[in-house]
């Protein structure tokens, strides 16, 4: 099968520590309360009173007028383009960004919108980049209609955009005419590592929404925030997507609970990180980015070792590591702790000494 995901190996033993990706993440048995005393209603009709609890607060937490409860980010990216952009219309992102490389092509399947790639190191393009790729309306050119960032930037290693940064690409952006949209699937992340808030690193774009099924251990849900009129454009595209459900305040509880419980201890998932990266750096053959918050990219091209073979040996030792890019990947959230990431490091020295 191509399309279908791949079931574990035959043989290979339960993961026991799990740094394949924060997605992994097992709701907490003080979550799973929450969500099972969650008052609920139906959501597509309007009256789950903990689904607007969430986006009232989410909307709050954003700085924006309005939110949306949607079963994933992916579809928060989507729907986000299919209301920012018209078909034959233009995107401006970074060449690994998630909207370009993870999502199946929706944008240009659904939306029948291209997106113009920009280069840049650590999954970031620069304000005088942006200008360079900024052209006069022309009947020989789709019209730009977006520009969009990924925060944190997940190829790029989980880097954060700086702020500043960022405020003078939503200025080029509006000033030429454009909108903005932020892909803020790890966006907490990038806060508690800044030391700012959600405000004001997303103020200047016109819509950005929240995964939490990420370090903030929830099973499902994501909010995408904007306009009471964006939101309301976004609510058409969930319904076309599928994405309207029922006793959503299901899921909805356990996003709140996420909010008031996970968000400062993600401080506790970059340490792990930083933990991770020095051990890593200290094995010979081993080249390691040196980790913004919760992403640890690491290559062992120096050690005799391809990374398929190192990553099929780790499963078989019950650790779960991810390959992007040709790149390893390695992931700390709520479900890996300090002497977690010690054991791993064993792990990792013994497999590529051939142990």
């Amino acid at each position: 099968m191509v399309h279908a995901p791949e079931r574990p190996p035959a043989g290979a033993p339960p993961v026991r520590i799990n740094l394949y990706s924060d997605t992994q993440t097992k709701p907490s048995a003080a979550m799973l309360d929450a969500m099972m005393r969650a008052e609920v209603g139906d959501e597509q009709h309007g009256d789950d009173p903990t689904v607007h609890a969430l986006c009232d607060r989410m909307a709050a937490l954003m700085g924006k007028e309005a939110a949306v409860f949607m079963p994933s980010g992916t579809m928060c990216n989507v729907a986000s383009t299919l209301v920012h952009c018209r078909p034959g219309e233009e995107i401006i992102a970074h060449e690994t960004a998630h909207i370009l490389t993870s999502e199946g092509g929706a944008h240009a399947a659904l939306g029948s919108v291209q997106i113009l790639p920009l280069t840049g190191p650590r999954g970031m393009y620069t304000p005088d980049q942006l200008r360079g790729a900024l052209r006069g309306k022309s009947r020989h050119t789709p019209t730009q209609r977006l520009v969009e960032v990924e925060q944190t930037a997940n190829t790029g290693g989980g880097a954060v955009w700086d702020r500043a940064v960022l405020a003078e690409i939503a200025e080029i952006a509006h000033g030429a005419g454009l909108s903005t949209h932020m892909d803020g699937a790890r966006l907490m992340n990038a806060c508690v590592a800044a030391g700012i808030s959600a405000a004001e690193m997303t103020a200047g774009f016109d819509s950005v929404w929240l995964d939490f099924t990420k370090g903030l251990g929830a099973p499902l849900g994501a909010v995408l925030c904007g306009s009471a009129e964006f939101i309301d454009e976004a609510w058409r595209w969930k319904q076309r997507l599928g994405g309207a459900m029922r006793q959503a305040g299901v899921c909805a509880a356990g996003c709140l609970y996420a909010l008031d419980h996970n968000i400062d201890r993600l401080a506790d998932d970059h340490a792990n990180a930083k933990a991770l990266a020095r051990g890593l750096a200290q094995i010979e053959g081993v080249q390691v980015q040196d980790p913004d918050t919760n992403l640890v990219f690491f290559t062992i091209g120096g050690t005799g070792m391809d990374a398929v073979t190192l990553q099929r040996a780790l499963r078989m030792e019950g650790i779960a590591v991810s390959l992007l890019g040709g790149r390893l990947r390695a992931c700390t959230h709520l479900d890996v702790t300090a002497p977690m990431i010690g054991d791993a490091l064993a792990a990792i020295r013994g497999a590529l000494a051939g142990r």
